[in-house]
């Protein structure tokens, strides 16, 4: 977990915890504010921020400093349980910050308390292959042909990996198939994994660098990253896919304790401008703003298939029916060692 400081020293922390300079009004001269996120939208957040204190200061004469952390979603989720105060929090899926509401840091309809159900960016799960996709590798059924292998992180453990598994399952039952074919697919599908790790880096990490498998199953947002960074990657976005949703909310209990939930909330709806998801969209996240993402259409083809968690029953349904401890991926497992 990493925790900074956005435009403030810790020397200068640690003076404002003695003095805390006050405006005309009586309002502090400076609020601020923590946000917990998931890992991958740590240079989207660096460049969202100023533009929001900008703003904030100009239309209300008082600075916004950021302190942020980012981790893998379920990490960050069990950090603001146990004890990081966190007022935002910005993750991979509903699931985990169902598990912070239930916690009781926030208020059980945290979905509707933004806009688009409080999902603020999006994805769908693409196909990596090897340069130039030799084995030609096209939908999610190719990677159950003979002398095909896969890495996908290990749904127990990465939240990624979930979405994986989900694009798997939907694929069958979203286009037609019974949850009986699906469960077949699946199951032969995980026959075929070269690398199981537990979570997304490690298994970007086992496909990339030590050479395993034909294909890796990732976020198109991590593609397009890496892309940015360089690295020449192959990859496909198969046309039954699932929409990989982001939520964001804020937590109650911190941010009432810390008198920051104005400002919080105002963060939070500047995330839905234009200009914050022009950003989002440059960092590989597909906008939720439909007229942002008309924009980058070359960037992000419509998937003729394109199904939600909600389509599969939702996140309590879900976790109930394939990630609990005995449910179908432990079954899987089981069959596919026997």
């Amino acid at each position: 977990m990493v925790l900074f400081l956005l435009g403030l020293g810790l020397s200068s922390l640690t003076g404002a915890c003695q003095f805390q300079a006050t405006l005309p009004d009586g309002r502090p001269a400076q609020v601020n504010l923590t946000l917990s996120s998931f890992a991958v939208t740590k240079k989207a957040h660096e460049a969202i921020m100023p533009l929001f204190a900008a703003q904030w200061e100009r239309e209300h004469q008082q600075k916004v400093r950021f302190r942020t952390s980012y981790g893998p979603s379920g990490s960050q989720s069990r950090a603001v349980i146990d004890g990081l105060e966190a007022d935002i929090v910005h993750l991979s899926l509903g699931l985990d910050v169902d598990r912070i509401a239930q916690a009781g840091l926030i208020r059980r309809d945290w979905a509707s308390q933004a806009p688009h159900n409080s999902i603020v960016t999006t994805s769908v799960c693409a196909l990596i292959t090897r340069g130039g996709n030799p084995k030609n590798l096209q939908t999610w059924q190719d990677l159950t042909r003979e002398g095909v292998t896969f890495v996908t992180a290990n749904p127990k453990t990465s939240g990624a990996a979930r979405w994986n598994f989900l694009a798997l399952w939907g694929s069958v039952t979203q286009t037609g198939g019974t949850p009986q074919q699906a469960q077949a697919f699946v199951t032969e599908a995980f026959r075929h994994v070269a690398a199981l790790p537990r979570d997304g880096r490690e298994a970007t990490d086992a496909f990339l660098k030590q050479g395993q498998g034909d294909a890796l199953i990732n976020y198109e947002n991590e593609v397009i990253l890496a892309r940015q960074k360089g690295k020449t990657l192959s990859y496909k976005i198969p046309e039954a896919n699932i929409l990989i949703e982001n939520p964001v909310a804020i937590v109650d209990k911190y941010a009432d304790k810390h008198g920051t939930r104005e400002v919080a909330e105002a963060y939070i709806h500047f995330l839905y401008t234009p200009e914050a998801q022009e950003i989002f969209a440059r960092y590989g996240f597909r906008p939720v703003d439909p007229t942002v993402l008309a924009a980058h259409a070359q960037e992000f083809p419509p998937v003729p298939t394109l199904f939600t968690v909600a389509d599969l029953g939702g996140w309590e349904t879900v976790q109930a029916q394939f990630f609990a401890n005995g449910a179908l991926f432990d079954q899987i497992q089981q069959e596919n060692q026997a």
